[in-house]
């Protein structure tokens, strides 16, 4: 449990290197596609975390293999609309990586990944919207460990 916290944020801080660092200097849509990947492995670490706490506390028997199952089982053994939120854009995330995808004006500030996920929804992922998912990803992590420790929020 303590253990994929910990990977959690070891991974969000290779996320935050690839935000400040690499991509301010490879504006690429790949290196976007990687950013976003290392973002679904930070959440699969947290998920996993809290999976297995809730199987210490006795909450839930077994911890599935798959990670659409780990976020259902997640979501329905806490009902917190924030953790619905959270597991909601992990399986976008997964969606997006899965899904083909375009770029424009790659080696520019607006460099744009382009892609086509379920139901035909395009979506656009700019440095902007990486932002918001990296956001999104660190309170995540926040979160997690205020279930796990028992912390209040700040």
């Amino acid at each position: 449990m303590k253990e994929a916290l910990d990977n959690a944020k070891e991974e969000l801080k290779r996320v935050d290197h690839l935000f400040y660092v690499s991509l301010k200097y490879t504006r690429t849509a790949d290196m976007m596609k990687h950013m976003i990947e290392r973002l679904i492995s930070t959440f699969s670490f947290g998920i996993e975390s809290m999976l297995k706490f809730a199987k210490e506390q006795k909450m839930i028997d077994n911890i599935p293999n798959n990670p659409t199952l780990d976020s259902e089982l997640l979501t329905k053994t806490f009902t917190d609309q924030e953790l619905i939120e959270y597991m909601s854009l992990y399986l976008r995330l997964r969606k997006i990586t899965r899904a083909d995808y375009s770029k424009r004006e790659e080696f520019r500030r607006h460099v744009t990944m382009t892609c086509t996920i379920g139901n035909g929804e395009v979506v656009e992922v700019n440095i902007d919207v990486l932002k918001e998912y990296y956001e999104t990803a660190k309170n995540f992590i926040n979160y997690v460990e205020r279930i796990i420790e028992g912390k209040e929020e700040e």
